[in-house]
């Protein structure tokens, strides 16, 4: 990232391709993954990590998995039909779409593809047309409804793992076969983990002694990861915009937005709604937790290696770490109403936003040299980033920004560290604005770029 906001060449990029641009480099995946592979290895575990397609529609990173042997999880029958495409073999795919259409289960039982199946509906669908096709569908169960700390977990997906107890006799007789167990828990608590993992394993049993061949249990996603390396600066802003909200300071969001929080008789009340930007454990140090967990005196990791059964994941977020960055042109300063200033980007909000308020980590200015630049031009400036949708809430970031050498027409504002969810999970072409182009990055010696596959 940094070598590409040094690049002589970025400005000419943004001017060939548009803006905004995204940049990737999906060998970095590699890295972030082999970081969870040495976890496993040392442990003496059969473990695979499957990528989650829906994190970065990029068919780079679908090169990069197989490349790099490892699978992908696909969201829906187009993330799954483009991997059919690119050659990953139907072994390293498994379908886990929220929503699966007759003709997405199609596909699966045609191409041999690992369904994760959800409920009794499609249970019934995926049977219908299987009996239908002369197939015998690969399934892997979703579950949910653990028991952690006393307290059932809040799902919106898979089999209640007590009130369909009786799941597995009801498989016998179906033309399915089960070769997994698959859950998704929502956040990043390890030790939730743990208990359904516990679960998971008790289930491999039960189905294994009504002879379904399990060979697997896959925990999902939700591996935690960090957009900053020490939590001074997060602390810093969160305790600052408590004291803005309640009137003790200058507001750091515009029009006091309270990114999760409000104010109560004097109080400030509620949390973040959004990512954790800071957090530990991360990523391989979280997994090590989670399998060094001891249940009925034996670390999951045994328990794991004793039933013979390969662990799997799926994480998105945390294996696209450093893998790409997005960056925006300036196209205008002007004031509002309220006499401040905003910073218009030739972008939307759509295009560097998840399901969070906002984006917590501080955009990076490229500024573009002129020969008549002078240092007394260069005045200071604090705004908003503003976007390219007709409407008053159409801000990029709802945070102040402070810009110390200030800002012009025609400069960069670089998102750091989007790759994961930010660049595409919700990107929309309201308006009939273009969609981001983007950019694969080959950054030895120097970076050089080619369009990735999906936008050609």
């Amino acid at each position: 990232m940094k070598r590409c906001l040094r690049s002589e060449d970025l400005f000419n990029w943004v001017e060939t391709y548009g803006s905004p641009l995204n940049l990737v480099r999906p060998r970095t995946m590699r890295r972030n993954v082999e970081e969870l592979n040495a976890v496993a290895r040392q442990r003496g575990l059969d473990f695979r990590v499957f990528f989650a397609r829906k994190a970065n529609k990029c068919l780079g990173f679908v090169d990069e998995a197989i490349e790099s042997n490892f699978g992908v999880d696909t969201a829906s029958e187009n993330e799954l039909r483009q991997c059919l495409r690119q050659c990953v073999p139907a072994k390293d795919l498994i379908c886990t779409a929220a929503i699966k259409s007759e003709s997405l289960i199609d596909l699966c039982l045609q191409q041999q593809v690992c369904i994760a199946v959800d409920n009794d509906d499609e249970l019934q669908v995926v049977v219908d047309r299987a009996n239908e096709l002369g197939r015998m569908a690969r399934i892997a169960l979703r579950l949910g409804g653990f028991r952690h700390e006393g307290t059932k977990l809040p799902t919106r997906f898979g089999f209640d793992v007590d009130r369909d107890r009786d799941l597995p006799q009801r498989l016998t007789s179906l033309p399915v076969m089960v070769h997994g167990i698959h859950f998704h828990l929502d956040g990043y608590d390890a030790g939730q983990r743990v208990s359904a993992l516990s679960v998971a394993m008790d289930w491999t049993q039960r189905l294994r002694a009504v002879g379904q061949p399990v060979n697997f249990i896959d925990m999902g996603g939700g591996f935690p990861m960090s957009y900053l390396d020490e939590p001074r600066q997060s602390n810093t802003f969160w305790q600052e915009h408590r004291r803005a909200l309640l009137g003790e300071r200058d507001t750091l969001t515009y029009r006091g937005h309270g990114l999760g929080f409000s104010v109560e008789g004097g109080r400030v009340v509620g949390k973040p709604s959004m990512y954790p930007f800071f957090q530990r454990p991360v990523r391989s140090h979280w997994l090590a937790g989670v399998l060094d967990s001891v249940v009925d005196g034996k670390s999951i990791a045994d328990r794991l290696a004793e039933l013979n059964v390969q662990l799997r994941c799926e994480p998105g977020r945390s294996i696209l770490d450093g893998c790409g960055l997005t960056v925006a042109r300036v196209e205008f300063r002007k004031q509002n109403a309220e006499g401040d200033w905003l910073i218009g980007l030739s972008m939307n909000r759509t295009q560097c936003r998840t399901s969070s308020d906002d984006f917590l980590v501080d955009p990076i200015l490229v500024p573009k040299q002129r020969p008549t630049d002078r240092p007394y031009e260069r005045k200071p400036m604090s705004g908003y980033l503003v976007g390219a949708y007709c409407t008053e809430s159409e801000l990029i970031s709802l945070r102040k920004m402070q810009f110390p050498n200030g800002v012009q027409r025609g400069e960069l504002i670089a998102f750091p560290n989007t790759a994961g969810y930010f660049m595409h999970f919700l990107e929309s072409r309201s308006h009939q604005l273009p969609l981001a182009k983007n950019l694969i990055v080959d950054s030895h010696p120097v970076p050089s770029v080619c369009l990735d596959l999906i936008d050609e």
